[in-house]
Order: C-alpha cells, then sequence, then structure tokens
C-alpha cells in the first residue's frame, strides 16, 4: 500500500470533496480517499500496481484537475493577481451597477446610455460588459459544466445554470430590443450576471486568504530547518543547500547557524537550542556521540557531525507530513457535512426546476418563473455549509502544532470532547524514567561494581527506562560490558541470560514465582517501596545475589494536571507494572486515587478493554513498548516524544515537549472547535432555511423577495460569517 498528497483544482464546496471522494472510491486500486477542501488537498491510499498518473486521470475523470504533489514548501502567498484582478472587475462592477440602476436611486444617467432614451446603447453595452465578466469567471462555468457532465454537480453547476440562464434569457430580449421592441428593456438582467461572479470571486479571495491563515503553524515548522548546510570536504568547508546533502556526510555548525539535518556529533561540544521540539527555554548541552535535530540553533561551540536523516525522513518532515496528513482527516462531523452537500445540490437543481414549473402553472409570466428559477440555484449555493467543519480543523491543528501537541488525525477532536477517563502509565510518562541506583544489597562474592555490572550487561540490550539507571552507573564507573548468551526479555517480569556461564535473572519479585524459589529478602523489599523505590533483584543459577533499589523523579506540572483533570470530572488511573506500595507512594503524591498495579502488559491492554466495555471513552497515556497494546486499544492514545517508536506509532497524539500539562490544552482546544464546527453548521443550515423559502417566492404575500443580484451578495456574506466565526478558534491562547 502506498499514499500520497496531491493538491486538486476545481474544488468549491463540499459537494465538490464529497464527488471526488465518492468517485475515486470506486476505482481499483484506491484503498481510502479524504479530500480537504480548505488546503485542497487529497489525502489517497493506494495499491502498488497503481502509480501517480492513474490516480490523476481519476481525478480528472471526475471533473477536476491534480496540481500535482504536495509541496511544504511552496510559496502560497501569490495572491497578487487576484487581488489586482478583483480590484479592476470592482470597478467594473461598480459602472455596471450605475449604468443599468443609477436611475432608480435619482442619479443621472450617462450621456447615450439612459435606458428609456437609448435602450440599444444601453442593451448592448450591458451585454459586452456581461461577455467580460463570463470570461473573468471562466474556470467556474467551465467547472461547473464538467462536474454536471460527471454527474457529480456542486456549487459552480448551480452558478452556471443560473448566470447562463440569465444571459441567454436576457441576450434574447436585447435582440428584440434590437428589432424595435423596446419594452424588452426592462427584462434584461446582466447587472445580476456580473454580481454573481463578482462577488463569487470575492468570496473565494477571502476564502483563500482565511485558508492561508490557518496553515501557519505548518509553514512554521517548514520555516525551522535551514535552506543551506557547510559541508566539510577534505578539510575544508564549502556551502551546500539542503538538496545537496547525502547521509553520511560531514557537516559543520558554528556559533549561530542551525542543524541543517538529523545527525550525530563526531567532533566538539556545544549547548543547543531545541525549544522548537521541546518547548524548554534552556539550550541542551551537547558532545560527541549526541543526536542533532534538524532547526536546532547552535549556542556556543564548534561541531562537526554526521548526517544520519536527510529530507523526508528528517524529525521535522515527519512532523510536517504528519499535520498536513492529519488536517487531510475527516471527523464524523465533516464526513456528514459532506455527504449533505452531495445530496444538497442535486435537490436544489430540482427544487429550482419545480420553482419555474409551478410559476408557470400558476399563470406566472415567464420572466417572473425565470427569476426565481435563477434565485434559487445562486442564493443555495453551499459554501458555507462546505466550509464550516474543514477551516475549524485545519485552524485547530495548527493550535495545537504551536502547542507543541502532534494531532495525527482531526477526529480526535470530536472523541476528546467525550473522555471521562484517562489512564497514565507511571514510568517514563507520570515520572521522568530516569531512574538512578539509590541503594544496593549486595549478598554475592563479587564487588559491587561487579554485581552491578552484571545486570548492566543485560539491561544494556534492553529499552525499559529502568535499563537508564544501570547503563548510567556503568558509564559513570567505566565499566566493560560482559558477553552475554541467550538473551531473553520476560515480559513484564525481567531479563536473562548466561554470563561467564552461570544464569543470571534481573527483574522484580515475579521471577521468584517463575523460579520457583522463595522469597527471604521481602521485608527489605518493603521498607525500600514504602519509600518509593522501584525493586531489581538480582539472581545467578537460583540463588539471589543482591537487591538493588531505584528511584523515580515525578513529572514537572503532573500534579496540576491530574488536579485539573479532575475539576473537569474526568476519572484519572495510573496503570503500572511496578508493586502496590511503590504505586501507592507515587499516586498519593501526585493525587491520583485509582491505581492498577503490578500488571504485565497484557493486562493492561485488558483494562482499557474492561473500561471500554463498561462505555468509558478511554484515553491512555504512556511512552513504552509495552504501552503500544493499551495506546491503540484506547479511543485516544497520546504517547511522550521521548517514546518508543512503537508506542509513538501506536498512539494518536504525540506531546512533543513531554508535558502532561498539554492534555489539558487539547480538551480545551477540542471542545471549543467541536462547538464552533456545530455554530458553523448551524448558521450554514440556518440560511438556507431562510433564504430557499424567499428565493422561491414563499414570502411575497408579505412582500418579502429577492432576486439574483441580491442572492449573490447575500451567498458571499453568508460564506465570511462561517469563515469569521471559524478564524474565532485563533484567539485561543498557548496555555
Amino acid at each position: 500500500m502506498k499514499k500520497v498528497i496531491l493538491k486538486i483544482g476545481g474544488m468549491s464546496c463540499s459537494a465538490c470533496s464529497y464527488s471526488i471522494e465518492k468517485y475515486l472510491k470506486k476505482q481499483n486500486g484506491i484503498i481510502n480517499v479524504t479530500v480537504n477542501l480548505v488546503l485542497s488537498q487529497a489525502l489517497i491510499e493506494y495499491e502498488d500496481f497503481l502509480n501517480i498518473k492513474d490516480i490523476e486521470k481519476f481525478i480528472e475523470e471526475c471533473g477536476y484537475k491534480s496540481l500535482g504533489l504536495y509541496n511544504k514548501y511552496e510559496d502560497k502567498n501569490n495572491y497578487n493577481k487576484e487581488k489586482y484582478s478583483l480590484i479592476f472587475f470592482g470597478i467594473l462592477f461598480i459602472f455596471i451597477l450605475y449604468v443599468s440602476m443609477g436611475h432608480m436611486i435619482g442619479i443621472k444617467s450617462l450621456p447615450y446610455l439612459n435606458m428609456i432614451k437609448y435602450p440599444r446603447n444601453y442593451s448592448i453595452c450591458l451585454l459586452v460588459f456581461s461577455l467580460i465578466f463570463l470570461c473573468y469567471g471562466k474556470d467556474i462555468i467551465k467547472n461547473g459544466f464538467k462536474n454536471l457532465f460527471h454527474k457529480t454537480p456542486n456549487m459552480d453547476s448551480l452558478v452556471t445554470l443560473g448566470v447562463l440562464t440569465c444571459f441567454i434569457y436576457s441576450a434574447f430580449n436585447t435582440v428584440l430590443v434590437f428589432l424595435g421592441n423596446h419594452k424588452y428593456v426592462e427584462f434584461l438582467y446582466f447587472e445580476s450576471i456580473s454580481t454573481i461572479i463578482f462577488f463569487i470571486k470575492l468570496g473565494r479571495f477571502i476564502d483563500n486568504k482565511s485558508k492561508e491563515k490557518t496553515q501557519e503553524a505548518i509553514k512554521d515548522l517548514v520555516q525551522i530547518t535551514p535552506q543551506n548546510a557547510l559541508i566539510k570536504l577534505q578539510n575544508k568547508e564549502k556551502k551546500i543547500t539542503i538538496d545537496e546533502v547525502k547521509k553520511g556526510d560531514i557537516l559543520l555548525a558554528k556559533p549561530g547557524m542551525k542543524i541543517a539535518v538529523d545527525g550525530i556529533i563526531i567532533k566538539g561540544k556545544t549547548h543547543l537550542d531545541e525549544s522548537f521540539i521541546t518547548g524548554e527555554g534552556i539550550p541542551s548541552k551537547k558532545k560527541k556521540n549526541d543526536k542533532v535535530i534538524a532547526g536546532s540553533i547552535n549556542i556556543d561551540g564548534y561541531i562537526e557531525y554526521k548526517a544520519l536523516k536527510i529530507g523526508k525522513d528528517s524529525t521535522i518532515s515527519n512532523i510536517v507530513s504528519l499535520v498536513v496528513e492529519a488536517t487531510n482527516t475527516k471527523a464524523p462531523i465533516a464526513k456528514l457535512a459532506d455527504k449533505v452537500s452531495g445530496i444538497f445540490v442535486p435537490g436544489i437543481i430540482t427544487i429550482a426546476i419545480i420553482t419555474f414549473l409551478s410559476y408557470l402553472i400558476l399563470g406566472f409570466d415567464f420572466n417572473e418563473a425565470l427569476i426565481s428559477f435563477v434565485t434559487v440555484l445562486v442564493v443555495a449555493c453551499p459554501c458555507a455549509l462546505g466550509l464550516a467543519t474543514p477551516l475549524a480543523i485545519v485552524i485547530s491543528e495548527g493550535i495545537c502544532a504551536k502547542n507543541k501537541i502532534l494531532v495525527k488525525s482531526s477526529e480526535i477532536f470530536e472523541k476528546a470532547c467525550k473522555i471521562d477517563t484517562i489512564v497514565f502509565d507511571k514510568t517514563g510518562t507520570l515520572t521522568y524514567g530516569n531512574l538512578k541506583i539509590s541503594k544496593i544489597f549486595n549478598y554475592s562474592k563479587y564487588s559491587e561494581e561487579k554485581l552491578i555490572n552484571l545486570v548492566a550487561s543485560l539491561e544494556e540490550k534492553s529499552s525499559h527506562p529502568i535499563a537508564n539507571a544501570f547503563k548510567d552507573y556503568k558509564n559513570n564507573n567505566k565499566l566493560k560490558l560482559l558477553n552475554v548468551k541467550n538473551f531473553c526479555s520476560l515480559e513484564g517480569i525481567g531479563l536473562s541470560g548466561i554470563i561467564n556461564k552461570k544464569e543470571i535473572y534481573v527483574g522484580n519479585n515475579k521471577l521468584f514465582t517463575k523460579l520457583k524459589i522463595k522469597n527471604k529478602y521481602k521485608n527489605i523489599e518493603d521498607e525500600l517501596t514504602t519509600n518509593a523505590h522501584s525493586i531489581v533483584y538480582i539472581i545467578e543459577n537460583k540463588k539471589v545475589i543482591g537487591l538493588v533499589g531505584i528511584k523515580d523523579i515525578i513529572r514537572t506540572n503532573v500534579k496540576k494536571t491530574v488536579t485539573n483533570l479532575k475539576k473537569q470530572g474526568i476519572n484519572v488511573v495510573m496503570l503500572t507494572g511496578d508493586n502496590k506500595n511503590t504505586a501507592q507512594i507515587i499516586a498519593r503524591e501526585i493525587g491520583i486515587n485509582e491505581i492498577i498495579s503490578n500488571v504485565l502488559p497484557e493486562e493492561k491492554s485488558s483494562y482499557i478493554k474492561k473500561l471500554l466495555k463498561n462505555s468509558k471513552n478511554v484515553m491512555m497515556v504512556g511512552d513504552g513498548i509495552n504501552d503500544a497494546p493499551s495506546l491503540a486499544l484506547a479511543n485516544i492514545g497520546v504517547s511522550m516524544n521521548s517514546a518508543t517508536d512503537i508506542a509513538s506509532n501506536s498512539s494518536d497524539i504525540i506531546l512533543l515537549n513531554d508535558n502532561l500539562e498539554k492534555i489539558i490544552s487539547l480538551l480545551n482546544i477540542s471542545k471549543k472547535t467541536i462547538k464552533n464546527i456545530k455554530q458553523n453548521l448551524f448558521w450554514a443550515f440556518f440560511y438556507n432555511i431562510c433564504m430557499i423559502p424567499i428565493a422561491i417566492g414563499l414570502l411575497k404575500p408579505l412582500n418579502i423577495s429577492m432576486n439574483p443580484m441580491i442572492a449573490g451578495i447575500s451567498m458571499t456574506f453568508s460564506s465570511l460569517t462561517v469563515i469569521l466565526n471559524a478564524l474565532r478558534l485563533k484567539k485561543i491562547k498557548n496555555e
């Protein structure tokens, strides 16, 4: 299976995105399609036997155009051409209104363009200007026809039917005027054509500017990495572009320079500002063999580093890709709006035709029937409905990115509003996982260093946070690792292996059950766990030769986070493989009342399943390999940025700065996002509910009516209302 993000041209409303999705999903080899109206992109998953040209052909077949692969470096600020065109046609539009309607408000007509005195001059003038506006709106008309032809009518189809009907009718009446029937000068609607096209163009210009603002976070991420790098070639420095960097190249970073690509330091030491990832203002100390991330700022030292991850494999590129992919996913509420639009447009065409025929049957003249037909088509364009959800989602994605919250799917916003239970892993999540050896009880003939080296040699092959305590001890004491044979990881228990022809086990008290030996050290274990230590037993040939107490540090702001979650009525649970006493001490300090301790990885999953079975909406927060199944099972899985790759891949959200307080920010953003979407949908539907009856003419007995020109203006203002409401989300403060 492959995945690609393509730019799509010709979309104007949610009916467009729905029709593209519907058509592409029918094609052989297309697995899934999600079209983002706001970003004009399509996220397409497809089988290996297809290629991008095949997919682009499918897109063209359904009436749209592929503009190529999404390019995160693309400049999206090229609005000058549209702006100047809009100014020119705005002036032209005002002139047309002056010619056609000036006399209605007492403004003196231009010489030789008076409707009564010079009907032919008047008619031909408006005809010419309407042709100019039809050329201005040729993209709308072309797209509208194409979608009608492909049986996927959209907003452009409604506009096309409306303006061309107006034009043909007015052009016919112009011919009658030239033949001497001057009364038909009263039945020209060229100004309506100009009004409709101008206000649609104006609306789209505003819409595009608004879309641009929603992508600021993505742009900020892209601009983090420099466009050039300094490479070392034969002891000489050479400036090259970022695209010229190859994996394995030796690059330089002097004070003030940015790290060009992800790599590892091979010479020198410095302090790096990594705040764009960590959110921490304090620079990180870096030395030989430490990894560096593209975009980090070199503060004070000179370093040489080897390029490890370049281009799309870099940390920033992966984050940008995840953010873009997330904006191209759809929440259930967005899918519903798209389906409604897909049915809505054909429905409106049907209503317009019924209105036209009803007027004729009821004895109204052709002119009135036609105007009502055009008004219904124009006023009901579902622009606002199409923007209601995706605009809010994209803005919120950007806010999350700025808050160092990486959301992989937009449906998370809808799920987050319903969360009532949050389950936290302990080590590496509620605590830093920076475990240190605090107590050593040596029951062997080995020296303390040799005893710990036995454990360190086994733990060197482990990624568990406990292993780091022994690795640090080994490094600080410059110990040489021992040869380990038959290494085995015992899930939820510990590790085993053969060292110097002796069977060594290290792990928690479950080793005694596994090895079927008696634990004579329970009192010491209880004393250590009372003081929040994690316990590691060292067993050689089924005999305890050592007991190590390891202590962890609780993360900053954890207590505040738990307190705020509880205030919101959310049940907070600690789920840990540690023993009950250790877990209780940590939980008591943090403020968590519900503790599930001594659990194996599969038991963690079982607990999440139990909560889900009891109709709980569960968020799981973890960082280790053993948390991955639980993260995948929960309604929302949250992993720390420092988590293992498996945990990160299994999660829906990554906290880029490992700050659990950002969970509060996420819940706040999600609630405001869904509230904003519901407001947008309400106003979009309310607008159509109010306007369509007026356009049909049902309120004419109350002297309330509408013509195509007013319909075009009101349609633009409905979209503007939704856009302005969605942009209010940008006021959500970073927390």
